[in-house]
């Protein structure tokens, strides 16, 4: 059963600051194609820095995030389409109310095909785009990236509360609005958004066998081992058994031992809410479908590499599409991700 990621093992990474890194996480994860996003520090000349240290500017570390991608999923240039649309290139100061070289923002580079593609889009946005000054990004060749606590990673979902307090008090969010008039979030598979509905209680009741009503709509368990998918080896997708929504590739598939379907990252991540669940007394993070509020199972910390997640999910809330019907299914997007 594969468990890796791409079959020609391809990854490559990106690095950028763009001021406090617990704002730029969240945009980059939404991506299909991302497999991992790290906080961290890069550009200083100490090993190993902790975010104290950093904070008081005598390591010369910038904040910035690492990315993991798959090139054939998600290309680089539509990472630094995102990137932009996250901060104020513009001010060579900081970023918002964070101030200091600490906060600068760049983008560092880790080939001379990132290099030309970041000069590139930078000379564009300087002729063409909506900021009406200079753009003082540096584009500066990559070195060591050390990764923050464990307490900066994912921020947005440790401490939302406190995250939102701080991203709206920055004037981050009123000032991207102000220059590009919609939202902070880009996804790059925006199109689902309007494609998948939850129906009407009375098309759920028929649609759905009484296990996947339970599981789905009332958060229930089917048994382990003893389920659909379990051991499904074939090459496709799994979308949400209730609206359609794409959620898993076989790529990803791996065998856990635990007798569910399990998986090391989501196919499109933008599909997938996450949701503290105390039941059972055990701190758990739920995985629900986000546009019919199914419930899919848990993703907890005990995978394989190179996301070192497993979701564990619930045959019974789940549809697998065999890589030959895509096109005939709708999911004509993904046929790329089976092909030689």
């Amino acid at each position: 059963m594969p468990n890796n990621l791409n079959s020609q093992g391809t990854y490559e990474k990106a690095i950028f600051a763009g001021g406090c890194f617990w704002c730029m996480d969240h945009p980059f994860e939404k991506l299909y194609g991302v497999v991992e996003v790290a906080s961290g520090y890069t550009g200083g000349h100490t090993e190993n820095p902790t975010y104290e240290e950093v904070c008081s500017g005598r390591t010369g570390h910038t904040e910035a995030v690492q990315i993991t991608f798959d090139p054939s999923r998600v290309s680089y240039k539509e990472l630094l389409d995102v990137f932009w649309r996250q901060i104020n290139p513009t001010d060579p100061g900081g970023q918002f109310f964070d101030r200091g070289s600490t906060y600068r923002t760049a983008i560092f580079y880790h080939s001379e095909e990132q290099k030309r593609l970041a000069e590139k889009s930078k000379d564009e946005l300087e002729t063409s785009g909506p900021f009406g000054k200079n753009i003082v990004t540096d584009i500066v060749k990559a070195t060591f990236f050390f990764k923050a606590e464990d307490c900066h990673q994912k921020y947005y979902q440790k401490n939302s509360e406190r995250y939102k307090q701080y991203r709206n008090g920055s004037g981050r969010d009123q000032y991207l609005f102000k220059i590009w008039g919609t939202p902070r979030e880009v996804s790059n598979n925006s199109a689902a958004d309007t494609k998948y509905s939850k129906p009407t209680e009375e098309v759920l009741r028929e649609k759905l066998t009484s296990l996947q009503y339970t599981v789905t709509q009332e958060g229930g368990t089917e048994k382990p081992f003893d389920n659909e998918f379990c051991d499904n080896e074939k090459d496709g997708i799994y979308v949400d058994i209730v609206s359609g929504e794409p959620l898993f590739s076989s790529h990803d598939k791996f065998d856990s031992g635990t007798g569910w379907p399990s998986f090391t990252r989501p196919l499109a991540p933008e599909n997938i809410i996450e949701a503290e669940d105390n039941s059972f007394l055990m701190k758990r993070t739920e995985l629900k479908s986000k546009h019919a509020n199914s419930h899919l199972g848990h993703v907890f910390d005990d995978g394989p590499s190179p996301t070192g997640l497993r979701y564990c999910m619930n045959s019974a809330s789940l549809r697998f599409i065999p890589k030959e019907d895509l096109e005939k299914e709708g999911y004509v997007e993904f046929i790329n991700l089976f092909e030689k």
